[in-house]
């Protein structure tokens, strides 16, 4: 049995080594000074994409990257994940038979809420506790974006759209947990969370060149459509770690 080899990257492991060690040089300046707190398990390393042309992609749902080491471990974590569920109609899963059916699989759900509660109990449930990840019922996609608001969008937690009609749920949420999630979004640019400051810098740079390479290869176009890609942390610079020729031609052409 013959197996494909993986498209070589564009990207220099190198440049991406020295970027991360760059931002956790400055996150552990920053976390060591007077007036901060440090961040610990909690800062996360992003990887910024951006574009030559807006993809036409699914936007309801991200693209799932496999990454060697997941943000969210499922074992030692023990995450808060929120599953959204539809009970508008009379055909449907009930909250009961969900809790059930989470309980006897063991799926690493912790909250179930119905969408006819979404308004009333979402905002509570979130400060309460700060659900790492949402998922819904693929046919409700289409109407959170208007019941969670903009805000809800901003901070990265749209929810990931699973099966619960068909499929394995828990595997469906493994997955999701396990990836580099890339959402695309209506402009060029997009941020793709690719590790956390509390992983060695190698676990690091590997779940980044593995989170690029991915989403170069699942774009259409895949590299050349590829303008820049940059590292950083919540509060730090953004480092450079790959740029297409094009724009190396055009910023040395504004030298001369």
């Amino acid at each position: 049995m013959t197996t494909t080899a993986a498209p070589p990257s564009k990207v220099d492991p190198k440049s991406v080594n020295r970027a991360v060690k760059s931002l956790l040089t400055w996150w552990s300046a920053k976390s060591k000074s007077q007036n901060s707190e440090p961040l610990e398990n909690e800062g996360f390393v992003y990887l910024i994409v951006t574009l030559k042309k807006i993809p036409q992609m699914d936007r309801t749902n991200p693209v799932m990257i496999h990454v060697p080491h997941p943000l969210i471990d499922l074992v030692e974590d023990s995450p808060e994940l929120c599953l959204i569920i539809d009970d508008r109609h009379k055909n449907r899963i009930t909250k009961e038979a969900a809790l059930k059916k989470i309980e006897a699989e063991k799926i690493p759900i912790s909250t179930v809420i119905k969408v006819s509660k979404l308004k009333s109990d979402l905002r509570k449930l979130e400060e309460e506790k700060g659900f790492e990840l949402y998922f819904a019922e693929r046919r409700l996609m289409s109407i959170l974006p208007k019941l969670l608001g903009k805000e809800f969008v901003k901070k990265k937690k749209s929810p990931i759209a699973i099966n619960l009609r068909q499929g394995n749920w828990k595997d469906q949420i493994e997955k999701a947990c396990e990836s580099a999630l890339f959402f695309v979004g209506t402009g060029t640019c997009s941020v793709v969370k690719v590790g956390k400051l509390s992983m060695g810098r190698k676990e690091i740079a590997e779940n980044v060149m593995a989170a690029i390479n991915g989403i170069a290869e699942s774009i259409p176009g895949k590299w050349r459509n590829v303008k820049l890609f940059h590292l950083k942390l919540l509060e730090s610079s953004a480092l450079p770690v790959y740029q297409s020729a094009q724009v190396m031609e055009l910023e040395s052409s504004s030298y001369t």
